[in-house]
């Protein structure tokens, strides 16, 4: 269980860095430490989180939660994987068999809602993560405005991982 949430703490400071890179959320989470090169203020976040959950919540619905969310996110990835294969690409790729993602869809689906006999607990504590997601997105959408995604600078990222200047701003 320990090593479980130390990789929940490693992803949700990486996933709040990637995603303030990307500009989605405040650019302050993209802060990175000047020597160790970590996103510290995505990490102190990510903790501070995570400390007022595990005391004031029990942990088997912390665990419950956690695989709720898990479950949200492969039933959107498997609707994202039926979704993609309408764009037609130049090169050779995977292409998983129609059934494999839709029986995900169903499958991830269901696990995620009431009716797999989850406690309403899991489900308040992930609408109040989910909400404070939310409020992330809408404060750095009011300040930053909308963002469109383009891929084509993903590589450069990896090449020169720091925290966004405030010239790059739209």
């Amino acid at each position: 269980m320990i090593n479980s949430a130390l990789i929940n703490m490693l992803m949700a400071s990486r996933l709040l860095y990637g995603m303030a890179n990307e500009r989605v959320l405040p650019t302050v989470f993209a802060t990175v430490h000047p020597t160790r090169r970590t996103p510290w203020v995505s990490i102190v976040f990510s903790s501070i989180i995570a400390y007022i959950l595990v005391v004031s919540v029990d942990l088997s619905v912390l665990g419950g939660t956690t695989a709720l969310l898990l479950l949200a996110v492969f039933t959107i990835v498997n609707i994202a994987v039926l979704v993609l294969r309408k764009h037609k690409v130049d090169h050779k790729h995977f292409r998983a068999p129609t059934w494999a993602p839709v029986l995900g869809v169903f499958l991830c689906g269901f696990l995620a809602t009431p009716l797999s006999g989850r406690p309403v607990s899991q489900f308040i504590i992930a609408g109040i993560l989910l909400a404070v997601g939310g409020v992330l997105w809408l404060i750095n959408h009011l300040v930053v405005g909308r963002v469109e995604f383009d891929p084509s600078h993903l590589d450069e990222s990896r090449e020169h991982p720091h925290q966004i200047e405030p010239d790059q701003k739209n």
